[in-house]
């Protein structure tokens, strides 16, 4: 009995295939297995160079391969010493995401951990891209997701924060609110506290201004938009309360008040989640009908090649993709 984590290895210019390695390297022996999909030259490179001892091998289907396997969905290998956002690192890294969400799709995988991308360098090479999780979100032909931030600090107190607009200008962050996107963001961070096997699931919702608008006077999304959708929460008994000031609501979380928090754009949530959580931050996608987790970090050209990344963040979206698969579906025979 044994579940199959996906793995995308990502921009391989960037630390993608070296923190993958290193993570799989030291997670303890279980009966998962690890389908890597990327480019098997580079990972076999990169495994040898590490010194890790993976037993990576091709492969054979879910029946007849080992705990670590490779496959590359193309059939041409990479060069060995692409540029740091090369056009052809960023074609692959588009081919592996889509062959990974739809093994999911197929039931193939029991979850889908990617390695970082650079948004940039696949905009470069001619793809619309705005972000993996819109990716994913396309492939699965779905309208009801949202991206959730999850991490902890050294004394093991999380914080969940899960966003009503992504990446999105801060100019334009008020128009791309609504009630109804906002209620469907409580909706989702509530479902994902239960998925976590978490006892309860008490949301805190960002105010979209200082004070959260200070009753009207530094403006009335609270009033006109984000109020409303936590009202609708409140009436279909979520335990939602908001909106809340996001210069306390996130310490009132860090102590345990809530167990999730949602902000309205990316930066008021993701700096106190990166300050508490920067080497074991996680990025959930939720909604999708499968599984994705990733580390909470880019491609870091700077440092790629040097053997030096810190795998910490890749290892806690695997253990996290590896949590959620065990509370969804029993194991494969």
């Amino acid at each position: 009995m044994h579940r199959w984590i996906g793995i995308t290895l990502g921009d391989v210019t960037g630390v993608g295939p070296e923190v993958t390695l290193k993570a799989l390297a030291a997670e303890p022996a279980d009966e998962t297995h690890y389908l890597l999909i990327g480019d098997a030259d580079h990972a076999h490179r990169i495994n040898e160079q590490l010194g890790l001892e993976l037993a990576l091998q091709p492969y054979a289907g879910p029946k007849n391969s080992g705990r670590f396997s490779v496959v590359n969905p193309s059939s041409e290998a990479l060069p060995p010493n692409l540029t740091a956002g090369a056009p052809a690192a960023a074609n692959a890294a588009v081919a592996w995401l889509e062959d990974g969400a739809q093994r999911c799709l197929r039931q193939e995988l029991d979850a889908l951990v990617t390695a970082p991308v650079s948004k940039e360098a696949i905009v470069r090479a001619g793809h619309a891209f705005i972000g993996q999780t819109e990716f994913f979100a396309r492939l699965a032909d779905t309208d009801r997701f949202a991206m959730m931030l999850l991490g902890h600090d050294e004394r093991g107190r999380w914080l969940r924060v899960a966003l009503a607009t992504t990446h999105v200008q801060l100019k334009r962050v008020a128009e791309q609110l609504s009630p109804a996107k906002i209620e469907l963001v409580i909706e989702l961070a509530a479902q994902a506290c239960h998925d976590l096997g978490l006892p309860r699931a008490r949301i805190g919702v960002c105010g979209l201004n200082p004070h959260a608008g200070e009753g009207g006077e530094f403006g009335d999304e609270e009033q006109t938009i984000i109020s409303p959708a936590i009202q609708a929460g409140q009436n279909r008994q979520l335990d939602v309360a908001g909106p809340l000031s996001a210069d306390t609501l996130f310490h009132r979380a860090l102590r345990g008040d809530y167990d999730a928090v949602v902000a309205m754009y990316h930066d008021q949530g993701l700096a106190p989640l990166k300050l508490v959580a920067f080497d074991t931050g996680v990025n959930w996608t939720l909604g999708l009908p499968f599984i994705r987790t990733s580390p909470d970090h880019g491609t870091a050209y700077d440092i790629a090649g040097q053997g030096v990344a810190n795998p910490s963040s890749m290892s806690a979206a695997i253990r996290l993709a590896k949590q959620l698969a065990a509370n969804r579906r029993p194991r494969r025979a």
